[in-house]
């Protein structure tokens, strides 16, 4: 089988450079442009067969239109979209595969399904935070990855993200509702991204902790997620349908 003709979006970046040179180090791959601003877009997606795009969200409006127009198997690695850039995301994908996921990882979306399984079996006793930790340089808070396990928290309670979450606590915020989700950014150094999800009750904690130490485990499975989608009919997926975790 012909090595799948790749697309790096974002390629000057650090994500970008750590997808490239994955990439060339995979046989079943071939990266066929690295783009970045300023760049082709529209002929290089004629040339590929899968773009991965880990440029920014502000231009995934753009991405999807070049995919669909050539129908292009793409990978969405932004965050931070907007309701209307998800609603164009979902439209897209009615014509092409897409997969978008908040994280990449295998660990991490691993750390997704058992969150899922633990805020089933613990119960509506158990209080719920979750923290992050990314490098100084991160723009967006919370991480999308904390943003998805708060998302998922919500989900096994029947929440609401948008009602039931609390973004750090400052001042007399009163004593902690029986309805919350607390949420938690900590930026400096370079850390890659660290994720934490605690289930307090009384005279006990459940803690489960995800810690990357390294960007290659992010682009493998962005990779391996280009891979999968090539395959697949038109479809909105994210990695826990690459994983088979459904």
């Amino acid at each position: 089988m012909a090595p799948l003709k790749t697309l790096i979006n974002g390629a000057r970046g650090r994500m970008g450079q750590t997808l490239v040179a994955c990439a060339r180090e995979n046989p079943a791959l071939r990266v066929t442009a690295e783009v970045d601003v300023g760049d082709d877009l529209q002929t290089a997606v004629a040339l590929c067969d899968a773009v991965v795009d880990f440029s920014h969200h502000s231009i995934v409006e753009l991405v999807l239109a070049r995919c669909v127009e050539h129908r292009k198997t793409l990978v969405i690695g932004t965050t931070g979209h907007t309701d209307l850039q998800m609603a164009a995301i979902r439209h897209a994908a009615q014509s092409i595969p897409i997969v978008c996921a908040p994280n990449f990882s295998v660990g991490v979306n691993t750390l997704f399904w058992l969150t899922r399984k633990a805020a089933e079996i613990l119960g509506p006793s158990f209080d719920l935070e979750v923290v992050e930790m990314h490098h100084r340089l991160k723009k967006d808070s919370p991480s999308g990855t904390a943003k998805r396990l708060a998302e998922i928290l919500a989900e096994a309670r029947g929440w609401s993200y948008n009602d039931d979450t609390r973004h750090g606590r400052h001042g007399i915020v009163g004593e902690r509702t029986n309805r919350e989700i607390g949420v938690h950014a900590i930026r400096g150094g370079d850390v890659v991204g660290d994720h934490t999800v605690l289930f307090a009750a009384n005279g006990e904690r459940v803690e489960l902790t995800h810690k990357a130490s390294n960007r290659e485990t992010f682009a493998q499975g962005a990779l391996r997620a280009a891979l999968w989608a090539h395959t697949q009919p038109a479809g909105l997926y994210d990695m826990q349908d690459v994983l088979g975790l459904r």
